[in-house]
């Protein structure tokens, strides 16, 4: 047990959650920062400041250590923390280089967690305290021409590496600031990857890489976590080289391999509340920049109507993805944010532009062991009366929970031959009808 009054821990150690070790780096990192000429740091590289830094900070930890001594352990643990709270996110910055893990939730400043392998974690690390935590949101938003604050409390970001960043802080955060960081992928997984992970089949991947091929429209639909913007980043390498693409995104995430792209990305308000430009604004200007696709990272409010629109003139081909629990569920959200543009469309009119738009939506779901699994390709295939129309392709059947805690299921063909083949075959390209009697059992 740790003795927080002097951060002895049992074996006569320092304990680097405690009070003391938190105001010893503190010390040093604040020694430090008097020491430094920091317009000149701010012009240099941090592999070419560290050694020069690492120095300076050996000496003032064996000055320390005349008063509480420090083992190798804890010296080089201390060296390290005050340099990633120079260069870096502080505590976050071991966590940051981990590859395993997809997510990091700061609840508060001494309370983290990660998730890996779709588990959380609960992690040792801690920040000083609710003002630490608080320099390091300000110095990632501020990295990207944000800001948070007590009138703007809320903030979308990103990391240099492209992960994708939300802060939210008091009044609205009870408990301090609050911090989630979901993580870009380094190791970019392939269409194949997929199959060898057990989350498709090929004859689901065959069926969509043929569908984005000869330009259908497509919604990924799926939960938060779920993994729809990794699909979407897989399906969009079926889009032919020559084709100009168009991104737009609140907080850019997509990275396409593709060399003909622009990328746009979402403003808030300034200070004065002004200059916001929404996705709504974005999708309108795209359509002036004579685009082959267009690609919204997400849909949420009344920039589905323009989408929609985007798809029904000319823009076949285009992506989006949409949270919902299924694919008559992302119909339902469509038609709800369709509703929020307020131009008084009658119902019936918005259901006609969905139907027409729409040709496939893709549902991702991650399971209760954290794989991620598409559970479900579906067919618009019209109305009926004010009922869009549509029918399954590709199921996922859960069959139970295995002894080791894995899902058990498998993914099937409903035997339903779909429309848009007959559309994927004018363009030139074969499907084998087999494929949608194929069943895949999954361990």
């Amino acid at each position: 047990m740790a003795n927080m009054a002097t951060g002895l821990m049992s074996g006569g150690g320092v304990d680097t959650r405690s009070s003391y070790y938190q105001e010893l780096k503190s010390r040093i990192h604040q020694d430090l920062l008097n020491r430094l000429d920091l317009a000149r740091l701010t012009r240099m590289r941090r592999e070419d400041a560290e050694p020069e830094i690492r120095s300076l900070i050996v000496g003032m930890v064996e000055r320390e250590s005349v008063a509480m001594p420090l083992s190798l352990f804890e010296r080089e643990a201390l060296i390290s923390d005050v340099i990633n709270e120079l260069f870096g996110l502080g505590p976050l910055e071991h966590l940051l280089r981990d590859p395993s893990i997809s997510d990091i939730l700061v609840n508060r400043f001494d309370l983290v967690y990660i998730e890996r392998e779709g588990k959380l974690e609960e992690t040792d690390v801690v920040f000083k305290d609710d003002g630490h935590l608080m320099q390091i949101i300000e110095r990632i938003v501020s990295s990207v021409g944000r800001r948070i604050d007590e009138s703007s409390p809320m903030v979308d970001a990103r990391l240099a590496d492209g992960s994708r960043v939300n802060a939210i802080i008091p009044p609205l955060a009870l408990d301090g600031p609050a911090m989630s960081i979901r993580r870009f992928r380094t190791d970019k997984l392939g269409a194949t990857d997929l199959v060898g992970r057990d989350s498709w089949t090929e004859p689901m991947l065959e069926f969509l890489s043929a569908a984005i091929a000869c330009r259908l429209n497509l919604i990924v639909s799926g939960g938060t976590g779920a993994g729809k913007t990794t699909l979407l980043n897989i399906l969009s390498t079926f889009i032919g080289s020559s084709e100009r693409i168009v991104t737009i995104e609140d907080a850019a995430e997509l990275v396409l391999r593709q060399r003909h792209v622009v990328r746009l990305e979402t403003r808030p308000a300034n200070i004065e509340g002004k200059g916001a430009v929404r996705a709504r604004e974005l999708v309108v200007n795209a359509l002036r920049m004579r685009p082959d696709r267009i690609i919204v990272g997400e849909v949420r409010s009344e920039e589905a109507l323009d989408m929609l629109q985007a798809m029904n003139t000319g823009h076949d081909g285009s992506l989006t993805t949409v949270h919902a629990n299924s694919q008559r569920d992302a119909l339902y959200r469509l038609d709800t944010m369709v509703a929020m543009a307020n131009l008084n469309i009658p119902e019936r009119a918005i259901r006609q532009q969905i139907a027409s738009a729409v040709n496939i939506i893709v549902q991702v779901s991650r399971m209760a062991d954290g794989s991620r699994k598409v559970t479900g390709i579906s067919e618009i295939t019209g109305m009926e009366g004010d009922v869009i129309t549509m029918q399954d392709i590709f199921v996922f059947e859960r069959l139970g929970i295995g002894p080791d805690g894995r899902v058990i299921g498998r993914f099937r063909a409903t035997g339903i031959r779909p429309k848009c083949a007959e559309r994927i075959a004018a363009a030139g390209m074969t499907l084998r009808m087999d494929m949608f009697e194929h069943v895949k059992a999954v361990a």
